[in-house]
């Protein structure tokens, strides 16, 4: 009869032991799961940011033109603000951006004279706007 109940024992505690190591996996996925979306999320508005540079680059060494582009955002942001010569969001929630990443080239003072912050909606995680430099003109604009 003891070694019965000694063995009943052992069975229990194993049990248990795997139940907490179960857990254990468990929540390491998630977590993992949760940082990696988190990263893929920061590698979009970076390859936005730098595209978007290049894209006002190429304009601004040209005379004069007009390009309307779009960039895939991640959907936590509902949309792009200009202010003050930087890139900005609403609701982001996490990434690894600065306060601000300067854009250069731009022609803020007429980006903003009407409306400030100038705001450009995202929709279904994209975002489309066009980039515009008239004859004479020396710094490029955007335009919803």
């Amino acid at each position: 009869m003891k070694r019965l109940k000694k063995a009943q024992l052992n069975i229990s505690f194993g049990m248990i032991f795997s139940i907490i190591l179960i857990i254990f996996f468990l929540a390491f996925g998630f977590y993992a799961i949760k940082k990696f979306i988190d990263l893929q999320n920061s590698i979009q508005i970076e390859n936005f940011l730098r595209d978007f540079q290049q894209d006002v680059d190429r304009m601004w060494k040209s005379s004069q033109g007009s390009q309307e582009v779009k960039y895939p955002i991640p959907s936590k942001i509902s949309a792009v603000c200009f202010k003050d010569n930087e890139f900005q969001n609403l609701e982001l929630i996490s990434s690894s951006l600065k306060k601000g990443d300067l854009i250069e080239n731009i022609d803020i003072a007429k980006i903003t004279k009407e409306e400030d912050p100038y705001c450009i909606q995202v929709s279904k995680g994209k975002i489309s706007l066009t980039i515009v430099k008239d004859y004479g003109e020396i710094l490029v604009r955007v335009e919803r």
